[in-house]
């Protein structure tokens, strides 16, 4: 008997003494940032590839002077702790995605002219700084810092703000530096303070990992490596508040609370750097009921800096304005559940709806049902502004919720769309009271790019594997599931309280209706003068940039009559006149693409990093185009004095025009004549809408819709 419990007691002490050293990360290695290939694309195809789009130009009429550069402005690698998630095998992952692979991608399957690094700032350490740095210049290297690269790798990092109820919420933003040496960049990237900063660290997080380290044995490697990202993150120390910036030492972690204090920052480094809003309207990341106004008060936009936006990325449609919200507030700042409008049902109100419905089926009565309903209602505002408040119904199934908190008539829209975070609300706002003409409006250029999470820059040029060219994921059996949020337990006809504090901040929650809205990426088109770094920069400072939804499209747009009379003022541009405005566009279809990948991707990658990085489907241009079916012409009167509603000020589409079918392209002109007469002024944007192909999730969440438009 001794000897059975000195046994017993010895396996539970290594078990103990196992269980410790996992805690405390004797087992977890840091990520290593890989190696790209060091084979450039060939100088004849990227050649080749220019004058193909010179005589498409010429052909339809369109000026060659500059050449239209596509690339991503919004590449997350997996030391982006989101990435890193979805890269684990409990979520069907991959595995590793680091810096390398961003630039092979870029290189030798999407083929693109450039792109850049945005990893979650609140995810780098100091020396992952470093060498993100590392592997940028390494990439540029490959085909040189001339005026003739075949690719420009930019170096920068998202701010990933995320405010508890929409008066403290600003959103996320990307940092782009123009210059790669160490006297060009800042010494470390600016996180954003708060609530993400927070969940990056949270101690609770990395139990789910270890607990898969018991669960999935055979890849607890994987596992420990996770949770020491999370340990190397909780031990960096945070640079002291208040301090400039080249006066704090390089091994610390720097924050800003606000977009007012990054500024602030960027300005004491001096340092070239654009910033880039994105996902504003994407409700997984912000709360029910927020809006732009904010942003244009207290030093809060950099008219200097903050000159484009991201406007479409794998993550949704972040452009367009409705006029129904999530949320609204009373007299007192309470949150208020509205009610529902044509073509949007709010989700706190679906909420009542579900538990109305199941009261009524019990027998009980009206009055009560009515009540409880209220309650449903009330509960889920309060249990979170990102929609914590599913959990607050009993039973829930993502069917429950039809398509409560969507836009159902918006193109390819963002998850649980918040209307007050468009760029169309944002392009109407007046602030009040400024004494800087620039800082009263934003004056946006309109971007797009992928979001992706995989390291895959510019996945939009096919329709194809979902897993890792879109950022969906999920757990590959739901026996190997780990509970991050209570269990929905059994059907029931109340609402139930839920403890904020009870929950462990990861992403993914209410994965199976958000993965109905993650898409291939976008892309940001650019009108440069040359290919090299510089020209691309000044075609940014220029917002001579458009955005495509991941098809190649070129588009021109051209104030024909400007005052000066000193030619076409082209996309981005901006003047003074009286005269009614007269414009033209020109759009060519992107080209249609073959199957498999162009001989230059074999020879720069290996076969299996080709199947395992590309899918083994890359950009692959044939000699056909498809043709641009129509012209949408969007017209923006920003307000004359705060509180002038917004949905009267946007007209979208303001004039359409059908084109002919033709692969050349389509031209088209058009006038404002009531723009003299308005007495006001206009921001004006087109939209190229080339043939109808498939989409992954073109079909969003699927509904069966009964006879009153409803999804049932």
């Amino acid at each position: 008997m001794k000897r059975v419990l000195s046994f017993v007691v010895g396996i539970l002490l290594i078990a103990a003494i196992y269980l410790a050293a996992i805690w405390f990360g004797a087992f977890g290695e840091a990520q290593r940032d890989g190696q790209p290939s060091t084979v450039a694309r060939p100088a004849a195809v990227v050649a080749e590839r220019a004058a193909a789009q010179r005589r498409s130009s010429e052909r339809l009429g369109a000026p060659t002077d500059k050449q239209i550069l596509f690339g991503d402005l919004h590449v997350h690698t997996t030391w982006s702790i989101d990435a890193y998630l979805r890269s684990l095998p409990v979520l069907q992952g991959e595995g590793a995605h680091p810096p390398a692979d961003a630039c092979d991608f870029a290189r030798y399957c999407s083929a693109l002219d450039f792109f850049s690094l945005n990893d979650h700032a609140e995810s780098l350490t100091p020396a992952m700084w470093q060498q993100t740095r590392d592997a940028i210049r390494q990439c540029n290297a490959v085909g040189g810092e001339g005026d003739d690269p075949d690719l420009v790798a930019l170096l920068g990092w998202e701010w990933t703000q995320m405010g508890t109820s929409p008066d403290d919420h600003y959103g996320h933003k990307n940092v782009v530096l123009r210059g790669t040496a160490d006297d060009e960049v800042p010494a470390r990237p600016i996180a954003a303070s708060g609530y993400s900063f927070d969940a990056m660290r949270q101690k609770g997080g990395n139990l789910p990992a270890l607990a898969m380290t018991l669960l999935d044995f055979g890849n607890r490697q994987i596992y420990f490596d996770f949770a020491e990202k999370r340990k190397l993150l909780r031990e960096a120390p945070l640079c002291e508040p208040g301090v400039d910036v080249r006066e704090l030492p390089p091994d610390c972690v720097e924050t800003a609370a606000t977009p007012r204090e990054l500024f602030e920052k960027l300005d004491q480094w001096g340092h070239d750097a654009i910033v880039i809003p994105h996902g504003n309207a994407w409700g997984n990341t912000t709360p029910a009921g927020v809006s732009w106004d904010k942003q244009l008060r207290d030093g809060n936009h950099d008219p200097d800096r903050q000159t484009l936006i991201e406007v479409y990325s794998g993550h949704g449609n972040s452009e367009e304005h409705r006029p129904w919200r999530a949320q609204l507030s009373d007299e007192d700042g309470n949150a208020v559940c509205p009610e529902p409008s044509e073509g949007y049902l709010p989700a706190c109100h679906r909420a009542g709806e579900i538990i109305h419905e199941r009261c009524l089926a019990e027998g009980l009565e009206a009055s009560e049902c009515e009540a409880r309903a209220a309650e449903a209602r009330a509960l889920y505002l309060a249990t979170g502004p990102r929609g914590e408040g599913r959990l607050t119904i009993p039973g829930r199934t993502p069917e429950l919720w039809l398509d409560a908190g969507q836009c159902t008539d918006c193109f390819q829209p963002a998850f649980d769309y918040r209307a007050g975070g468009s760029s169309q609300y944002a392009s109407a706002l007046t602030a009040p009271g400024a004494s800087d003409r620039r800082e009263r409006r934003f004056r946006f250029g309109f971007i797009a790019s992928s979001d992706t999470h995989y390291a895959r820059a510019g996945t939009g040029y096919k329709e194809v594997s979902p897993l890792g060219m879109t950022d969906m994921s999920g757990a590959r059996a739901t026996e190997r599931r780990i509970q991050l949020e209570p269990e929905p337990g059994k059907p029931g006809a109340r609402a139930v309280p839920i403890d904020r504090s009870s929950l462990i901040i990861l992403p993914g929650g209410d994965v199976q209706r958000t993965s109905s809205f993650y898409y291939t990426g976008g892309l940001v088109a650019a009108h440069a003068a040359g290919r090299g770094r510089d020209a691309l920069w000044q075609a940014f400072e220029r917002r001579e940039v458009y955005g495509t939804s991941g098809p190649r499209i070129l588009l021109w747009f051209d104030l024909l009559n400007p005052p000066d009379g000193d030619g076409p003022v082209p996309m981005g541009g901006e003047t003074e006149m009286v005269a009614p405005p007269r414009f033209r566009v020109r759009a060519i279809g992107s080209f249609v693409q073959q199957p498999g990948c162009p001989d230059e991707s074999h020879r720069g990658l290996p076969a299996e990093r080709l199947a395992h990085l590309c899918k083994n489907e890359c950009y692959h241009p044939s000699d056909a185009r498809h043709p641009i079916e129509r012209i949408e012409v969007v017209r923006i009167r920003p307000q004359r004095h705060e509180g002038e509603r917004v949905e009267w000020l946007v007209d979208d589409p303001w004039r359409e025009f059908r084109c002919d079918g033709d692969p050349a392209g389509c031209e088209i002109e058009f006038e404002d004549r009531d723009f003299t007469s308005a007495g006001r002024d206009a921001v004006y944007y087109v939209r190229a809408l080339q043939e109808e192909t498939p989409l992954i999730n073109a079909a969003g969440l699927d509904c069966v819709y009964d006879e009153h438009g409803r999804c049932a």
